[in-house]
């Protein structure tokens, strides 16, 4: 099993722990932090589903992003990668949803250099985001991308655990 595989795995048991639902809302990585998590046996009892909300639309008309949040910042930014993890949770009726905006290259986005990456985690404890800077060509900046999210998912599962005992 790899590194990756062995976190999804802690996530799945995590949330079977904390009896919790996730659901992913994600842009630069198109998808991979969901089929990461499916990749391990056992998700079905606690994977809701997600959007890949790769452009401005998605993100304001599917997960309620603020419109004007996005004209005023860009799509790469903390608040976003907030609001897309609340809406995610809310849309798929989840109670943790966790997400990633960012720029996977290889030209920048919105003033924001290649490498910039925004992770968002939204719970019953509230909501955070986690600022990264990620090297490497796409594919290393999304794969990157994928274990930092897989990682704060864990955290703040963990949290909640032991925020309700």
């Amino acid at each position: 099993m790899s590194d990756v595989q062995q976190l999804s795995a802690e996530v799945i048991s995590c949330a079977k722990g904390a009896g919790v639902q996730l659901a992913t809302a994600e842009s630069l990585t198109a998808g991979l932090v969901g089929a990461t998590i499916c990749d391990v046996s056992g998700a079905s009892a606690v994977y809701r589903g997600g959007v890949i909300s790769y452009s401005s639309d998605v993100k304001a008309e599917v997960l309620g992003v603020s419109s004007e949040l996005l004209v005023t910042r860009g799509a790469v930014d903390a608040e976003v990668a907030m609001q897309m993890a609340e809406g995610t949770a809310r849309v798929c009726k989840a109670e943790v949803g966790i997400s990633t905006t960012g720029v996977a290259g290889p030209d920048p986005l919105d003033g924001k250099p290649v490498g910039t990456v925004f992770l968002g985690v939204a719970s019953p404890r509230g909501r955070r985001s986690r600022e990264l800077h990620c090297t490497g060509d796409r594919a290393a900046i999304r794969q990157q991308s994928v274990q930092e999210a897989l990682e704060l998912l864990l955290e703040e599962l963990t949290a909640m655990k032991k925020f309700s005992s």
